[in-house]
């Protein structure tokens, strides 16, 4: 059952499922903690996951002013305070892997680790152009429903659209009760287009996992690869034949891989620690 928290004076909805080491998730664009929902049922045996609304998006209030990426990462850091949460398995997919990026970056102290899925440092032309679409889109789009389908030819498979998979997650967006508004999905869009890490990345002292789909056309290989290239010791891999957001499309495949690269974590800190015990 989800909660507000209140993270540095900032009301936000949290999930919060299982028991175990901590993980944090953060969703990108738009989304709500339920964009997880894969994870929080898959891992929800070995964990305590914990996955919010960020700023503007699902049950969390817009704030004043422009939302910056910087500043959603504030929030995360503050929510796991507010939770007394010391350290976290940090994932972020897409706009909240921009967010995870910058939470190691400003607030080190609680990022056991990282999960950058569908992530870049800096938007390329391809990219700007892309979301000065998106920014149009969601004005002229005639409803929410044509929003949504059009959106979602950059974010799944073909595969996805053909067989249901898209239609049911278009049919859940609509029954949601907390939509996002054209106000906040614009302001949200343009903290994530400004979003620029790639000369700092090297900072990042957490172990990283960066994860590309293969036919991601919203953040291509490319990009996570230069992420992963900028970060000291990061492992950089891609999943044939998958788009933007296989969390969601192949849990089982995403899940399997997070998990091992969490247990290889948490072995290393054990001998970290017997070393110094």
């Amino acid at each position: 059952m989800g909660r507000t928290v209140d993270a540095d004076g900032v009301e936000l909805w949290v999930e919060q499922r299982g028991e175990g080491p901590d993980v944090l998730l953060v969703a990108g664009l738009g989304d709500p903690a339920e964009a997880w929902l894969p994870q929080l049922d898959g891992f929800a045996d070995r964990y305590r996951l914990t996955a919010f609304d960020n700023r503007g998006a699902g049950r969390s209030p817009l704030p004043d002013g422009p939302p910056s990426v910087a500043g959603m990462a504030h929030d995360a850091a503050a929510l796991l305070r507010a939770l007394r949460v010391p350290t976290a398995h940090v994932a972020g997919f897409s706009g909240g892997s921009f967010i995870a990026q910058e939470l190691a970056l400003r607030h080190p102290g609680p990022v056991r680790s990282l999960v950058l899925m569908s992530t870049m440092a800096r938007p390329d032309p391809y990219f700007r152009t892309m979301t000065r679409f998106w920014n149009w889109m969601v004005e002229r789009a005639p409803d929410e429903r044509a929003m949504l389908e059009a959106f979602y030819l950059w974010v799944y498979t073909p595969r996805a659209h053909a067989d249901g998979l898209v239609d049911r997650l278009v049919d859940e967006a609509l029954a949601f009760e907390h939509p996002q508004s054209v106000e906040a999905f614009q302001r949200q869009l343009a903290a994530f287009a400004g979003h620029d890490t790639l000369d700092r990345l090297g900072g990042i002292r957490a172990p990283t996992l960066v994860l590309a789909g293969e036919l991601d056309l919203a953040t291509p290989p490319r990009l996570g690869r230069a992420v992963a290239d900028s970060i000291p010791g990061a492992v950089f891999e891609v999943l044939p034949g998958e788009a933007h957001q296989p969390f969601q499309e192949v849990p089982e495949v995403f899940n399997a891989r997070v998990g091992a690269f969490w247990r290889e974590v948490e072995a290393r800190d054990g001998r970290t620690a017997a070393r110094h015990g």
